[in-house]
């Protein structure tokens, strides 16, 4: 695909600099830091793909959010979690503006939101979590005002309601093959045993650098275990991420400090055949739920 460089370019540092908000509504729309990486990938290359055809775009950012939330849905779809709610209620009277509700939308966990019908989930995200106004979220989602405020009005109060309630789902587990494979890998990295992590790997091992670039085959992926070589300001630790087994990374010199980043390992066979390294994507642990074991 061609796109001219006066086109491309800014755009290209729009997406690198949206990316983090994007990935903060994109996660909690569909309840992971994982699921919401995927449809942001998936969101941005719509929007390349769209862009030779666009036309001018009056508001860039409306215009990736709103690409950004169909894709979102279509996630949602896909998946058959719930249906879109269409019965607000259009008179319905909100406070844009509540520094408490604010808090209390940023802080809930992303299981959370996804107990929020669709439409709800959409209007408290974009107005208590990134803090945009109720014309920005007409224009960006093409939905009422009135709709927005009904949204917002149902969402808060299932918020809060939630708030109240216990978390009594069930701690994740490790099988004893799976933490043999998670420890030997983990203790060859720390111990910067390279050579020992690569004799892991399957011969058509694939690395997702997330936010950076792709390695196919063992001889590709060799340059990333390099360059973690010639850096010393990380030590991994076994755990999981949204109760997916991962590797979670801490900075050496604050050992006791909440996990920086993720990687998460896919093997087959006692081989280790994907990476995924969330070093360049520290956004999505902000708001993932981490269990260091």
């Amino acid at each position: 695909m061609n796109i001219p460089s006066e086109i491309h370019e800014p755009f290209a540092r729009l997406f690198g600099e949206m990316r983090p908000k994007l990935h903060r509504y994109c996660a909690r729309m569909t309840g992971s830091v994982i699921d919401g990486e995927d449809v942001l990938q998936e969101a941005l290359t719509k929007a390349f793909e769209a862009l030779p055809n666009a036309g001018p775009i009056a508001n860039p950012e409306g215009w990736l959010f709103r690409i950004a939330h169909n894709a979102a849905l279509d996630f949602l779809r896909r998946r058959a979690r719930e249906k879109a709610f269409a019965d607000e209620d259009p008179d319905m009277i909100v406070d844009p503006v509540n520094p408490i509700v604010e808090r209390q939308a940023a802080a809930a966990g992303l299981h959370t939101f996804m107990r929020l019908p669709v439409t709800q989930r959409s209007s408290v995200i974009m107005m208590d979590v990134l803090g945009y106004s109720l014309q920005e979220i007409s224009d960006m989602l093409d939905t009422s005002i009135p709709a927005i405020k009904a949204g917002l009005h149902r969402g808060r109060g299932r918020l809060r309601q939630l708030a109240d309630e216990p978390d009594d789902r069930p701690a994740p587990r490790l099988s004893a093959p799976e933490r043999l494979l998670l420890d030997a890998y983990i203790d060859r990295f720390n111990a910067r045993d390279f050579d020992a992590v690569r004799d892991m790997l399957a011969d058509e091992v694939r690395l997702e650098l997330v936010a950076r670039t792709r390695l196919n085959g063992r001889k590709e992926v060799g340059t990333y275990f390099h360059n973690y070589s010639q850096v010393r300001n990380w030590c991994f630790v076994p755990g999981f991420v949204e109760d997916r087994p991962a590797v979670l990374v801490r900075d050496s010199d604050d050992p006791a400090a909440r996990p920086s980043y993720f990687i998460l390992l896919g093997w087959r066979g006692g081989r280790l055949l994907t990476v995924r390294d969330f070093r360049h994507a520290r956004y999505a642990a902000e708001s993932a739920q981490l269990l260091v074991l």
